[in-house]
């Protein structure tokens, strides 16, 4: 094994797995930023077919978080089970989540298949850019199998401790996937859709890497076959809802402001702050995405000491993944404030275009800070398998969101809808804080039940 979660120095520990994990969710981003950088410089309708695929990015995300209904679900069990000394238990888990997660992954591509175009004009997209929307939405669906496996199942690799394999499958979906845009979108003259089928075969890749992985000999807890149970695949399926709803949530926010910024922007400028759009939320990505590695990646140190009974190991843990937390999102402060145009330049060279997405970056990134906090909480709760904290207090930033954006463009225009994302990053951490403070004591000083 990689790492010894229940005895080696917990800051080293937490290096080893949190720094593989940031970068896997880092490299996880080129999926979507690789993809719109591309698309956006598409001769004579590269803003169009950037829109189209802005439209798609949340309604995509949302089908995805499904891995992580099932990975981050049943990952806290396997690891708790682990700290217990109970693998066998731990392996039951594993081969439910496994059919859990195939099982789903054919149902929503059935279903999103069905629903498409209806989908794609309800959230967001103009007639427009509806064709490069659909054809983007079309061949990304037929992969939907391959992304649910590769990212819910490496969860359980991670779990595990090996930190550094979970990082080499999605460093291999994201490198194919950087190879394969340039040859499908240009060589081949496929357009939109090229970007989604590189997108997809790099995700078989990863699935490939990471189901290999999971049914060799290497991991102490491998995919194996029986034991199925719909109460287990229930617990797992409750333990993994808070994940499952904050990226549900957020994907729906992304969806709620693009449909505020069609109605409006009008006709004359609703397609171009959508680009803009896509391009801030691209931004976000690299905030939002490799800071859930830090705290999700870290979460099996906790529920693997949670589950050996040991308080002072879990709360030194989470000392530490607050701090590497806050120099991260510190440093994307200064980049977000002080140099978007660097990052807007890689999508559009339409000056419009640039300036709106460049204010939209400012705008967003004001409370990014405090989001350290809120990530460290709420993961730390979700890694112990303590929903009763973290359902609540993720829901109570998405309330927190939705009231100024559907309230200030009414009154402000436009652009105003974007002042509800550092509103929701400042007032939901501060919550986050006054509940960890008055419960964590009691929380680490509980004993897990066993998994039935």
């Amino acid at each position: 094994m990689e790492n010894d979660l229940g005895r080696d120095p917990i800051r080293r520990l937490v290096l080893r797995i949190a720094v593989p994990s940031m970068l896997a969710q880092f490299v996880s981003v080129l999926y979507s930023v690789v993809d719109r950088m591309y698309i956006g410089n598409i001769p004579e309708v590269g803003n169009l077919a950037l829109a189209g695929a802005g439209v798609c990015g949340p309604i995509v995300t949302m089908i995805g978080s499904v891995a992580f209904l099932v990975g981050v679900g049943g990952s806290p069990l396997v690891s708790i089970r682990m700290g217990a000394g109970d693998n066998e238990g731990a392996k039951r888990i594993l081969a439910n989540c496994f059919v859990l997660l195939a099982g789903l992954a054919a149902a929503l591509t059935a279903l999103a298949w069905a629903t498409r175009r209806p989908v794609l004009l309800l959230f967001g997209a103009s007639e427009a850019s509806l064709p490069y929307a659909e054809s983007y939405y079309s061949v990304y669906l037929t992969g939907t199998l391959f992304a649910l496996l590769s990212t819910g199942m490496n969860q359980f690799i991670i779990c595990q401790g090996f930190a550094k394999k979970g990082m080499l499958s999605v460093l291999l979906g994201a490198v194919l996937n950087i190879l394969l845009d340039p040859v499908f979108i240009f060589l081949l003259d496929m357009g939109v859709a090229g970007a989604a089928l590189a997108t997809v075969l790099s995700q078989l890749a990863s699935c490939v890497f990471v189901l290999s992985f999971l049914f060799g000999r290497q991991p102490p807890v491998r995919i194996t076959f029986g034991g199925y149970s719909l109460r287990l695949m229930g617990r797992v399926a409750a333990t993994g809802f808070t994940p499952f709803i904050i990226i549900a949530f957020d994907n729906v926010m992304i969806i709620a402001l693009n449909s505020l910024l069609q109605k409006y922007g009008g006709a004359g400028q609703g397609d171009l702050l959508v680009a803009a759009a896509t391009i801030a939320q691209s931004f976000m990505l690299v905030v939002t995405m490799p800071l859930g590695g830090i705290t999700g990646g870290t979460g099996a140190i906790l529920g693997y000491n949670y589950g050996a009974g040991q308080p002072g190991r879990i709360l030194e843990a989470q000392k530490f993944i607050l701090l590497l937390c806050l120099g991260y999102t510190t440093l994307l402060f200064l980049i977000g404030q002080g140099a978007p145009g660097l990052f807007v330049a890689i999508f559009s060279n339409d000056v419009e275009v640039a300036r709106l997405a460049a204010q939209a970056i400012r705008i967003y990134t004001l409370g990014v800070i405090p989001l350290a906090v809120q990530y460290t909480v709420i993961d730390g709760f979700t890694g112990m398998g303590m929903m009763q904290y973290a359902l609540p207090l993720s829901f109570f930033r998405k309330a927190i969101y939705f009231i100024p954006l559907f309230l200030l463009p009414m009154q402000f225009g436009a652009m105003s809808a974007f002042v509800a994302e550092p509103i929701s990053d400042f007032v939901a951490p501060v919550a986050s804080a006054i509940v960890y403070w008055r419960r964590i004591r009691y929380v680490v000083g509980l004993k897990p039940k066993k998994a039935k």
